[in-house]
């Protein structure tokens, strides 16, 4: 369970340092809508690449065993 654990926590930071440090979030396709004081953000491009991504981590992770 602790293993678990600590593999989430890395997969978060690395999710998050990519997010942040590459600018990931801001690719060509996502949505913005900005009007007056309200902004509505909504990364589908960049949703898309990271399931992928997951998807084939996942993919040989599981061939592994």
């Amino acid at each position: 369970m602790s293993k678990l654990l600590m593999v989430t926590g890395a997969a978060l930071f690395i999710v998050g340092f990519l997010i942040h440090f590459l600018k990931l979030g801001k690719l060509p396709g996502d949505v913005v809508f900005k009007k007056g004081n309200t902004t509505f953000y909504f990364p589908i491009v960049t949703s898309i690449i990271l399931s992928v991504i997951v998807s084939a981590v996942l993919y040989f992770i599981g061939r592994l065993k």
